[in-house]
C-alpha cells in the first residue's frame, strides 16, 4: 500500500510530486551503511564523500528522504545545560551550534540550494515577568563565559521587532537563518549524490548481523558494510543496538493561510526572525516565505513502545491555534490551513549524544531535542571524520562518545517519561500564573 507523504507535514505537502529513489535490491557491498535518510544520515554521506571520493557510501531510508523530520539552541536552556554538564561544556555547546549555522549557510551558498533560506537571526521571547529573568540570567551566564553575539532588548524594542502584548523583552540573536525543511533535506540528498554517495529509498533495515563486516537486511536485499551510522535519532528505540539512549516525544505544528499585507502590517514581525519563548513545552514560531504563520510546540505527546503514530493531538492543535490568537490579537480571523507533527529525540539529560556502539565500526548520533536542523548538518561533518578516524575538534568535543543516562525499559520508561513531562507542565504553569499582561 503506497503512502501519501504529502500528509506527513505542511512542508512535504508544500514540496510537491517527488520520486523516491528505487530500494536496495540483491546484494550490495559498500565500505559504510548510514541507517536514516534524514539531516544527519544524508550529511554525513556528503562529508565522507567530500572527504574520501573513492569510499563506497550507501545512505538507506526507510521511508523517503526527510520523512521523520519536523536555530542556535543547545538542548534546553544554557542554564539546565550548565547545571548537568558544567559552565565550560555549557560555552562549548554554543559555540558548536553557531558554527551550525554557519556550515549550513555556507553549504547553501556553496551549491546553491533551494530551501527558502532566509538569514534573518532569532528572538527568544519573554511573555511573563518570570521569564524576564529566566531569559536574562541565561544571557549573563553565557556572557560570562566569553559569548557574543547575542543581546537583551527591552520591551519597547522587542515590540518594535514584533508587536504582540505578551512581549516583555527579548533575547536578540542575528546569527540564526530558516530555511523549509523538505527542500533542505531533498537538496541535501542531490549534493550527496552528486558527491558519489548512493541513496536508496524505501529500503527499512529489519536486521543488523555483526561480524568480520556488517550485513544489512532489507526486504528486497542485502547490505554489507565494513563501518555503520545509526542516523535514526527520534526512531533510535526502534534498533536493539541503541534502544534505551534515547525517547521520541512528539512536538505538533499548525499553520495559517498567508497573511495579508494589513495583517503583516498589524504584528509588525518585519524582520522575519525566527520566534520562541522561554517556556520548558517551548511555542517556536517562523514565517514561510509566502507569509503563512507557522507554529509548533506548547505540549509533546509521550509514546508506549513502539508505537510511532502520534502525529496528531486535535488537544494541542487547538490550543497552538488559541495561542497564535493570545499572542497576536489581531489575528483572531486568520484560518489554519495545515495541522501535522512529527518526533523529536530526547535523551535523559535533555542534550545530544554521539558514541561508538561496541567499537569504532559503528556509530550513533542522537537527541537534538527538537533544535537539530542545523547541529545536525555538523553532527554529519564530526560523525565523518569519527568514521575516517581523525582526530578534530570535532571529534573532541564533550558530547562525542559522552555515556547518556539509559531510558529504562517498558512500562517504567513511559511512567519516568511521564512524571518528567508533569514537572516541565507545572514549571510551566508556575512561570505562567497571573498571565496575561495588557497592553500598556
Amino acid at each position: 500500500m503506497s503512502i501519501d507523504y504529502t500528509q506527513k507535514s505542511y512542508w512535504l505537502d508544500n514540496y510537491g510530486p517527488y520520486s523516491p529513489n528505487a530500494p536496495v535490491e540483491g546484494d550490495i557491498t559498500v565500505d559504510v551503511a548510514i541507517i536514516g535518510g534524514g539531516f544527519t544520515g544524508l550529511s554525513t554521506a556528503y562529508f565522507l564523500r567530500k572527504a574520501e571520493p573513492t569510499m563506497k557510501v550507501a545512505v538507506l531510508e526507510g521511508e523517503v528522504v526527510g520523512y521523520g523530520a519536523t536555530m542556535t539552541l543547545f538542548g534546553l536552556e544554557p542554564a539546565v545545560t550548565a547545571m548537568l554538564f558544567g559552565k565550560q561544556r555549557t560555552a562549548e555547546a554554543h559555540h558548536y551550534c553557531e558554527r551550525s549555522v554557519d556550515l549550513v549557510r555556507d553549504l547553501i551558498r556553496e551549491h546553491n540550494i533551494q530551501s527558502d533560506f532566509e538569514y534573518t537571526g532569532f528572538l527568544r521571547l519573554a511573555t511573563t515577568p518570570g521569564y524576564v529573568k529566566r531569559i536574562q540570567h541565561d544571557l549573563e551566564l553565557l556572557t560570562s563565559l566569553g559569548v557574543t553575539g547575542i543581546e537583551w532588548i527591552d520591551k519597547e524594542k522587542a515590540r518594535a521587532q514584533v508587536n504582540s502584548p505578551l512581549v516583555l523583552g527579548a533575547w536578540s540573536e542575528a546569527r540564526c537563518g530558516l530555511l523549509n525543511p523538505a527542500k533542505q533535506v531533498r537538496e541535501l540528498k542531490r549534493i550527496a549524490q552528486e558527491v558519489g554517495a548512493i541513496i536508496y529509498e524505501q529500503s527499512p533495515v529489519t536486521e543488523i548481523q555483526r561480524g568480520a563486516k556488517f550485513m544489512l537486511k532489507t526486504p528486497q536485499g542485502t547490505v554489507t558494510a565494513d563501518r555503520i551510522v545509526f542516523a535514526t535519532n527520534a526512531y533510535s528505540h526502534l534498533i536493539p543496538e541503541i534502544r534505551n539512549k534515547q525517547v521520541p516525544a512528539f512536538t505538533h505544528m499548525v499553520i495559517t493561510e498567508p497573511l495579508t499585507k494589513a495583517q503583516m502590517d498589524s504584528i509588525g514581525w518585519k524582520n522575519r526572525q525566527g520566534l520562541e519563548d522561554a517556556r520548558n513545552l517551548v511555542h517556536y514560531l517562523r514565517l514561510t516565505v509566502d507569509n503563512r504563520l507557522a507554529i509548533g510546540g506548547s505540549d509533546v505527546t509521550i509514546t508506549y513502545g513502539r508505537d510511532m503514530e502520534r502525529d496528531l493531538n486535535e488537544k494541542t492543535f487547538q490550543q497552538l491555534e488559541k495561542d497564535t490568537i493570545e499572542l497576536f490579537p489581531v489575528l483572531k480571523d486568520v484560518k489554519f490551513t495545515f495541522r501535522w507533527g512529527g518526533p523529536v529525540s530526547v535523551t535523559m539529560q535533555m542534550a545530544p549524544a554521539i558514541g561508538m556502539v561496541g567499537d569504532q565500526r559503528a556509530w550513533y548520533s542522537l537527541g537534538c531535542v527538537g533544535h537539530g536542523v542545523a547541529p545536525t548538518h555538523l553532527n554529519g561533518q564530526t560523525l565523518a571524520d569519527l568514521l575516517l578516524e581523525r582526530k578534530t575538534d570535532l571529534t573532541s568535543i564533550w558530547f562525542v562518545e559522552r555515556k547518556p543516562i539509559a531510558w529504562p525499559h517498558e512500562p517504567l520508561r513511559w511512567v519516568v517519561s511521564q512524571a518528567l513531562l508533569g514537572y516541565l507542565h507545572t514549571e510551566d504553569w508556575w512561570y505562567e500564573r497571573g498571565m496575561k499582561p495588557t497592553e500598556q
